[in-house]
């Protein structure tokens, strides 16, 4: 299609930018930064009304980090789908479709009476989170020119942080006030706005300025192993901790589908067909150990965001709402972080940024063992602010840093392939920290069931942050090597 056909249609890109001038570019990142919020709102809140959902419907510790895992499976696995929901239905048709799952989930979550329902509204909201969530870096590299794109990411960094900062605050309250159901319909709100600017702003073009193709084929092969292998791996980490046969056959059945997966992509890429995760990406060195840093820094940054309100609630003996106190500077921090990073990262090399982010998160797990029943609250929040700093300088730098040298040809497919490794990593952080939760607390001999905290809980929950301390320190190793290649591929996108 021309550039004159695709200018002529009333909501492609080149004409919404035309309509609205200069200030559109920002116009839309406010519109994908909306929705955004709601994705990742979503994603978090929950965390502070686990105990409380726990104990309303009788579960057990293994059945209750599903509420955040089940979430996060499928969330990793329909961000394969972004790419190609992108070409068939374009920017609009996609988004909009998506807010309106989540807020159907959202919903749904909250007036349901059994915990299976409660389970599939999260799944709902899953699947909706991991279609949007790619997109706004795809809209940053393709919309802002190479010296805007670090202050674009900074500011819509620090808009999607704010959520997750006032979100478990807010939410705290309402478990208190109003019981846990409440947190559901907090995206309801999010949702309706995404939906009103999305109709002004968001173009209905697919990524290029194409017309969207209804023809284009779903590699549902891949997508089917893709998603064998996020499920065998997860439901084995969980059956790990319960010992016996189930555990390792499931983690087998991963590596094996995982290894399927990278099989069939290589071989529907070689044959000139549609893959959803394009081998290709990796020939460039900067998104390779990106993609490396991505994974580890999910899983550390989804693993703590599980347990840093389990600890202060089950090991520290803090109320809902107290967590959300505590959790409200550091999530403000973050965000100013975020604004002023940015800004640096259009100047500075990225790995220098994503380097110091990771030795701030590090260290502040690593000084969690300070903490014990009798410490000033002050002392909590600055670790809390601690790490957030650090998340500051990784968020905006790290997609810039691995997809500015790729063809443009390959931003959606690398936007996508990047946050599906990112949310791989969170969801095995999130199984991975309660399965070592519930092992080191036993060994310690106390169990969660006790109502009271005690020296042990809070010796084993150190011991996970440890963990958490050294996987940072060993994706600082990686993200040093986040540099552009100094020759990039030769070979285009197909």
């Amino acid at each position: 299609m021309s550039s004159a056909a695709r200018s002529s249609e009333p909501a492609s890109l080149a004409a919404l930018a035309g309509r609205y001038g200069p200030r559109y570019r920002w116009l839309l990142l406010l519109s994908v930064m909306t929705g955004t919020m709601a994705s990742i709102m979503s994603s978090t809140i929950v965390n502070v009304a686990i105990p409380a959902m726990s104990h309303f419907f009788v579960l057990g510790q293994e059945r209750a980090q599903w509420v955040s895992s089940g979430f996060m499976v499928a969330m990793t696995v329909s961000m394969l789908t972004t790419p190609w929901l992108l070409a068939r239905y374009g920017y609009r048709g996609t988004y909009v479709g998506a807010m309106l799952l989540l807020m159907a989930g959202g919903i749904a979550g909250g007036v349901a009476t059994h915990y299976p329902l409660v389970l599939a509204a999260r799944v709902a909201e899953g699947l909706a989170a991991g279609v949007v969530q790619p997109i706004p870096a795809i809209i940053i590299l393709r919309v802002f020119e190479p010296g805007e794109q670090g202050r674009a990411s900074g500011i819509f960094g620090m808009g999607v942080v704010l959520a997750p900062a006032i979100g478990p605050s807010i939410g705290g309250l309402l478990v208190d006030w109003l019981g846990w159901r409440s947190i559901f319909f907090m995206v309801v709100p999010f949702c309706l706005v995404s939906l009103w600017l999305a109709y002004r702003y968001v173009p209905v073009t697919a990524p290029g300025g194409d017309a969207a193709r209804r023809g284009v084929g779903l590699d549902w092969r891949g997508l089917l192993l893709g998603g064998a292998g996020t499920l065998c791996l997860l439901n084995g980490l969980v059956q790990l901790r319960g010992g016996g046969v189930p555990g390792p056959l499931l983690l087998a059945a991963a590596a094996v589908a995982f290894v399927a997966f990278t099989g069939w992509q290589h071989r529907l890429g070689a044959a000139g067909g549609q893959p959803l995760m394009n081998l290709k990406l990796f020939a460039y060195r900067s998104f390779a150990m990106g993609s490396l840093v991505a994974f580890i820094y999910g899983t550390a940054l989804f693993g703590s965001t599980y347990l840093l309100p389990v600890y202060m609630q089950l090991g520290l003996g803090l109320s809902p709402s107290h967590v959300g106190t505590i959790l409200m500077p550091a999530g403000f921090a973050l965000a100013i972080t975020i604004l002023l990073v940015g800004r640096l990262a259009d100047r500075v090399a990225t790995h220098w940024l994503v380097t110091i982010g990771l030795a701030l998160l590090a260290i502040s797990f690593a000084l969690m063992f300070t903490l014990g029943l009798d410490t000033a609250l002050l002392a909590l929040v600055a670790l809390a602010v601690l790490g957030r700093v650090g998340l500051g300088f990784i968020l905006p730098s790290l997609n810039l840093g691995s997809m500015r040298p790729l063809h443009a040809g390959l931003v959606p497919q690398g936007s996508s392939a990047i946050n599906f490794l990112r949310m791989l990593g969170g969801a095995t952080g999130v199984s991975l920290c309660g399965i070592l939760l519930e092992w080191r607390i036993a060994a310690h001999g106390d169990s969660l069931a006790n109502p009271a905290t005690s020296a042990a809980r809070l010796a084993a929950f150190n011991e996970v942050f440890w963990l958490l301390a050294a996987l940072c320190a060993l994706a600082m190793v990686a993200a040093w090597n986040l540099r552009h290649d100094p020759t990039p591929p030769a070979q285009g996108p197909e």
